[in-house]
């Protein structure tokens, strides 16, 4: 666990992650057949895909994934996007968003990134969803920030996400990161976006070097 985040136990981690799928769950619940069909902020995936990928965890045994590894070449990336992709499309949205509440306590975790890493998977990808919908917020702000105390430049580059020369700082929290002259403001929970890769819909984010991480292509 990063030392920004010692404050926060194993409890703490399981009752957020708890909540986050029973929250995201009820998100889901609710979309219409238009919005699951919709481009995420996971190139490539719509609203679908992302959901199916985040209950892989729950429904693939530990042996299957690593014959599905296999089946990919070794390439985890590869491997997440076929099954995203093939449960998607056999799974009803009705399934896709009861596994979530239904699992809401389940001890599935990403192979790194220790037991925090669970959280920072569920509200990343809730918020590849709900911000790509352009839906209200719902990260509670005490979870978006904690998870923001554990960007460093190993998960950086774990992400691809490229912060040379910016500063990133939050709006609606006391976090910044990175020394550089160009400033890039926003929610954090958008800067957890950032910071994890994506680029984020216009209007998001301001600053001088805002626009290099926001999409400006006709979604």
């Amino acid at each position: 666990m990063n030392s920004a985040q010692q404050d926060h136990g194993v409890e703490w981690i399981r009752e957020q992650v708890a909540g986050e799928r029973r929250d995201l769950a009820e998100v889901l619940a609710g979309l219409t057949p238009r919005q699951w069909n919709a481009p995420s902020l996971c190139e490539g995936w719509r609203v679908r895909e992302v959901a199916a990928h985040m209950g892989t965890g729950f429904r693939y045994s530990t042996a299957r994934t690593l014959g599905e590894l296999l089946r990919s070449g070794g390439n985890v990336h590869r491997m997440a996007d076929r099954i995203a992709r093939r449960d998607a499309a056999a799974l009803t949205t009705d399934r896709l968003a009861a596994a979530l509440s239904e699992h809401a306590g389940h001890p599935w975790r990403p192979p790194v990134g220790g037991r925090i890493a669970a959280l920072v998977h569920d509200a990343v990808h809730g918020l590849d969803i709900t911000v790509a919908l352009g839906l209200p917020p719902r990260l509670p702000l005490h979870r978006g920030t904690a998870l923001l105390g554990g960007v460093s430049p190993r998960s950086l580059r774990f992400f691809g996400a490229r912060l040379e020369g910016v500063r990133l700082r939050a709006t609606d929290a006391d976090w910044s990161y990175g020394p550089g002259p160009l400033p890039v403001e926003g929610r954090a929970e958008h800067l957890l976006l950032v910071a994890y890769g994506r680029r984020l819909p216009a209007g998001l984010l301001t600053g001088a070097g805002a626009e290099r991480f926001t999409d400006r292509a006709d979604r």
